[in-house]
This record gives C-alpha cells, structure tokens and sequence, in this order.
C-alpha cells in the first residue's frame, strides 16, 4: 500500500496517442525505421547529445505498439523495452521537452521496472518526435541515474531540441527516399506488366549490349531463358542470317545508331518466323550511351506475302519483257514484207527496245533493282558512246520511280535518236553532254541536254511525232517544261521536272 492509499503498480498506464494505433504503425513503417537502426548519422546524434548533457545514457526511441525501440543508443545495452515502461512514450505527446528531475518522486514513473531495477533511472530529459502529419513517432532522450533537481541548462535544453531537429530531418530524408524507390519500384512493375501484355517481344541491354530484361513473350515464343550475349542469341537466329545480324548489332553498339535487322527466329515448335528488331540506344548529357530499348516484331506474314508480291512481280516482269521482245519480232518480220517501211520499222523497233531497256532498269528480272536517272541515262546511252567523249553525263543523282522511267526512256530515247541522224551524234566529232541538277534542298530537278561538233540545228517547218512526244512525256505525263533551242552550236533542251514526279 502506498502512502496516498494506491496499490503500488508495476509499471505507468501506456499513453494515449491522438490517432489510432494503425494510422501510426503506416506512418512509422513509411519511415523505414528497421534500415534506420544504428544509422551512422542518428548514432552521432546520439552521442553527442549525451556529452552535451553529461549524462551517462542517451538514446533515440521510437514507440511502436507493443514496445519502443532504440534505433541508436548510448551507454546502453538493451536494443528495446516494453511500451508499457517507455518514459518517451509519454513525452511523444508533449508539446514541448518533458523533464523528470526525479522519477521515484513522480507518479507516473516511481514503481517503473526501469527506475526501480538495474537501469535505476532517476533524471529524464527528452525532445518529443514529430512527424510533418502530427503523428507522435518517439523522443530523443538523455538519462541519468542520479536526479538533478536542477534539469537541464538552457544551452543543454536548447542543444537537444536542435538534435532531435536534426534527428527528423534526417529521418524525412529517408522517408522521401524510400518513397521514390517504392514509386521506381511500382512503376518498373507496372511497365514490365504492360510489356507481358503486348504481342511483341521487348527486350533491353546495358550500354556494351548485354541483355538483362525480356519480357515474358520471350520465353512463350522460344521457349528458352533469355540469351545474356549475342553469343547466347546466336542458337535462336537462323545460320543464313546469323553473321548479318551479328554484324549489324555490333555496328550498332560500337556508333551508338538505331539497330534494325530482319531475321528469322526459332520457335518453341522448332520452325522458324521471320521478326524485325529494332533497338534505339538511350543516351545521357554527354553524349554516350548507357542503355538500349528493344522490340522484336513477328512480320513473318508480310515477308511470305512480298516474297509472293515479289515472285509474282518477277513473272509479270518476264513476260512483259516477252511482249517488247514478240512485238519488235513482228514488225521486224512485216517490215520485210515492205521495205518501203523498213525506215521507220527500224525507229519503232529501236524505241520499244529503249522501253525494254528502261523496264529493266526498274523492273530487273536479276539482281537489285535500279532506282538511279543517271543509272537510267548511261542505260539508254550506252549504244551511242561509241568513243571517249562522245556522251558524258554529269551532275547530281535523282531518285526515280517505275511510272517516270517510262515517259523518261522515250524522251531521252527520242533526242538520242534525232541526234544520232540529224544532230551532234550524226557527225563522227560530235558529243552530247547531259547535266542533272536535282539537290536535296530542291523541289525540282533540271536536266540539260546539250550537242556540240554536229550540224547547225534547224527548227523543223512543223511539229512532228517526236516533238509531240516529247512534250507529251515530259508536260502531260511528269507535269515538267520542256524548252527546246535550236542553236548553231547544236540543239539544246532544258527539262525541269518536279521531283515528286520523277519519284513516282
């Protein structure tokens, strides 16, 4: 029985706090407190605190449900007590620094295990821990185990509020920290569930090129782990395709340029499907790469559908060479049969032969495809260039379609001809140069067509076929300009075509 008539307690009743216990353990727990014990920071905190309050123990609590824990500690031993004996339980929810100057003279803490057994504390100071929503979280605390009537000086009592200020500073910090890790963490999550969901294989790799993320796509496709090297990509890559991919892969990584590659890839069934991989590289502020981004897409049924696109092209292009071969037969053989038309038999024979030329050009049977004016000039010339200097043509390059080599091939096929019997080329000094003008930045292009050492050029009493054809090639077709001058030097035409047309 104690001397106020009260049965003497064990330990003091555990303080109410001003939320509920669950609102404060998801606020303890955003802390991250468990990776916070014995912090190099909050453990100087600590120390120092005891050496400004010469007191022989200090430490940093946190009260949890059940017990406080010292995440760093000074001149003591224990990792923990229960909550019910917790003296920074009570000074959590103070407004300012609860001082004991003697705790077997206060009713709350005098039958307290921790003052009436071997810690025998008798002074108490300790700064309450507030988080930024206004929830009591523990105390920063200095303990003594003789009472000191006189507390704490002001500098001490001043020196532990700036502690303990320092003390959540430091904890917000890595509050803040953890949070953006957990955001990092849910949004790689949410990103790696979103590649599972598309029907394409992603993919990434380090800025040597070695890969360390596909997604789940892989393994369903192939069957396989994922490949760590090329090396290890190599089994999965078709042997007819393997050293170009190769190849391309290291010419990516070793210029940091966008990878794209088609080949064809085993399946988990054994076949093989031709994909398209693409990668771009991701690069920092100083210019070199750190990571690479990328896809492999399944095109094996728009690869089948061209090479059939492309099968069916070649037959029609076999035997339309066919019809320009049948159709110069025929007029060769009638012309025979009139020799009064054995002239102009000849011309039309030499221009459906100039069309056949052009056709291969664009619509090869063999080899790649040409897609080149001057490649299509020195084509149609070449019967010409009997002698150095005899035909030279020059300048810029020009991208050309299957519909302009057409009208093209009849109009150069058409000043050649006219040329050869009446112009520069009839005379065994003459030449015919032809420039091309036709630069990136241009929406046109100019081609000049120029004769030198024949005869004088004469403007014909009336038009004629070819001059009607020409016009009709270049400004009814190409939608260009045609301008013809009959000089005394030799003829000369100016062409300007615009560059959409010869592109077509």
């Amino acid at each position: 029985m104690n001397q106020d008539g009260t049965l003497p307690r064990a330990t003091a009743p555990v303080a109410a706090v001003p939320c509920s216990e669950d609102e404060r353990a998801v606020v303890l727990a955003a802390y991250g407190v468990d990776s916070l014990e014995d912090d190099p920071e909050l453990v100087s905190v600590v120390n120092f605190a005891a050496k400004l309050c010469g007191a022989p123990v200090a430490v940093l609590s946190m009260v949890e449900g059940e017990r406080q824990r010292f995440l760093a500690r000074f001149g003591l031993d224990d990792r923990e007590t229960p909550r019910s004996q917790s003296f920074c339980a009570h000074t959590m929810l103070e407004p300012a620094p609860m001082i004991v100057a003697d705790a077997t003279g206060d009713a709350r803490f005098r039958n307290n295990e921790l003052v009436t057994g071997a810690l025998n504390i008798r002074f108490y100071a300790g700064v309450p821990l507030v988080s930024s929503e206004g929830v009591p979280l523990g105390a920063l605390a200095v303990i003594d185990t003789q009472p000191r009537p006189e507390g704490l000086t002001e500098l001490q009592l001043e020196g532990l509020q700036v502690l303990a200020e320092s003390v959540m500073c430091r904890m917000a910090a890595h509050r803040h920290q953890l949070a953006a890790t957990t955001r990092a963490s849910e949004s790689a999550r949410a990103m790696r569930e979103i590649a599972d969901m598309v029907p394409g294989i992603v993919w990434s790799a380090d800025h040597e090129g070695k890969f360390d993320y596909f997604n789940s796509r892989w393994r369903h496709t192939t069957g396989a782990d994922h490949p760590a090297t090329m090396t290890d990509w190599g089994p999965h890559v078709h042997a007819e395709d393997t050293d170009r991919t190769r190849d391309a892969w290291q010419s990516s990584i070793a210029n940091g340029m966008p990878f794209e590659c088609e080949y064809r890839l085993k399946q988990v069934d054994g076949t093989w499907r031709w994909t398209l991989a693409r990668a771009l590289p991701v690069v920092d502020g100083q210019g070199q790469v750190t990571r690479w981004y990328g896809t492999l897409t399944d095109i094996d049924e728009g690869h089948r559908r061209s090479e059939n696109r492309d099968l069916l092209a070649r037959e029609l292009s076999h035997r339309i060479k066919n019809i320009f071969a049948v159709v110069a037969g025929l007029i060769s053989l009638r012309a025979r049969r009139r020799p009064e038309a054995a002239d102009f038999a000849q011309e039309l024979i030499d221009t459906i032969r100039a069309l056949g030329r052009a056709h291969d050009f664009v619509r090869p049977m063999e080899g790649m495809k040409g897609d080149s004016l001057l490649g299509l000039l020195k084509e149609l010339m070449a019967p010409y260039a009997d002698a150095p200097g005899r035909v030279e043509i020059s300048g810029d390059d020009c991208v050309i379609g299957p519909r302009a080599a057409t009208p093209l091939a009849l109009t150069f096929h058409e000043l050649a001809t006219n040329s050869a019997k009446y112009g520069a080329l009839s005379d065994a000094d003459g030449s015919v140069t032809i420039t091309i003008e036709c630069g990136h930045d241009v929406q046109s292009a100019a081609v000049r067509w120029r004769e030198r050492g024949g005869p004088n050029a004469q403007q014909p009493a009336e038009e004629g076929f070819g001059s009607r054809l020409l016009k009709s090639s270049i400004e009814g077709q190409l939608g260009g300009t045609l301008e013809r001058r009959f000089a005394d030097g030799g003829l000369e035409v100016d062409l300007v075509i615009p560059r959409a047309a010869i592109q077509s």
